[in-house]
């Protein structure tokens, strides 16, 4: 007896129905880059995974939130909502919230170490659990009054699962407060934040005019989750007052999609042979 073979999903579709869907899908992973708040596709809630050994997590986080603020339109006025006016004008606090164990293992925030747009108008809590810290950082996003909030958490409290991690990006895209959370010693559980970054210290660039002083901080980031950009692995720098990001790897992976559409083909053409 001769068994009837079931076309599959791929073979009734026609050539141009899968270039299509390569260039759709191309399109739609563009590579995230420094000053896209500029053009309003800033993720509001964004998680930094990092070693508790090193400040590179709420480093690199803070570079990113001082990132999508300086290229953040603001309108002046309203009755002229697109006009755009200097950063500087935004003169609403920031608020860092911190559970105890974050803060034994991170440290305080030094208020003379941060960046000048930041250390006059800090607002610290420190959280004696998890849940008090969620409590503060939703308070917080929902208040427009904020220009942003960081957070820092150690490990996976079970107070951080699925449904809290929604409501805190539902709030933040709400009241338009960006969120940036970072998670200390902790594992790539699940989570509704639109980005997800794993952040490291690199080694800083030579000084030009003394090598043995201490560079300017490095972070190698890696973006393992995102909506709306492919994965990718960048080394962060600050550089003149601007965040300045310069591939870890030479090759690029934006033709993946059409890679994929490839892929399609050769398996359309193999079942028909």
């Amino acid at each position: 007896m001769s068994r009837s073979v079931m076309p599959s999903a791929t073979a009734s579709l026609p050539l141009a129905s899968l270039v299509d869907a390569g260039t759709i899908a191309a399109r739609n992973s563009s590579r995230w880059r420094p000053g896209l708040a500029a053009a309003g596709r800033a993720a509001l809630h964004s998680e930094v995974f990092a070693s508790p050994n090193e400040a590179a997590g709420a480093g690199a986080a803070l570079a990113l939130a001082l990132d999508d603020w300086r290229n953040l339109p603001r309108g002046e006025g309203r009755g002229d909502a697109h006009a755009v006016t200097p950063a500087e004008s935004d003169t609403r606090p920031v608020l860092w919230v911190q559970t105890r164990d974050a803060a034994r293992l991170s440290g305080r925030p030094y208020r003379a170490g941060l960046p000048k747009e930041v250390r006059d108008r800090l607002i610290h809590v420190l959280a004696d659990t998890a849940q008090d810290a969620l409590f503060a950082l939703e308070e917080g996003v929902r208040c427009r009054d904020i220009a942003w909030v960081m957070g820092e958490i150690a490990g996976n409290p079970k107070a951080l699962d699925f449904t809290a991690s929604r409501r805190l990006t539902l709030a933040s895209e709400k009241y338009g407060v960006p969120l940036f959370l970072v998670r200390l010693d902790a594992a790539r559980d699940l989570s509704s934040a639109r980005m997800r970054w794993d952040v490291s210290s690199a080694a800083s660039d030579a000084p030009r005019w003394n090598a043995q002083a201490p560079g300017a901080p490095v972070w190698q980031a890696e973006l393992f989750r995102a909506r709306g950009h492919a994965p990718g692995e960048w080394l962060l720098q600050e550089q003149g007052g601007a965040l300045k990001a310069r591939r870890k790897r030479q090759a690029d992976n934006d033709t993946g999609a059409l890679n994929w559409t490839a892929g399609l083909q050769r398996r359309r053409l193999s079942q028909q042979a």
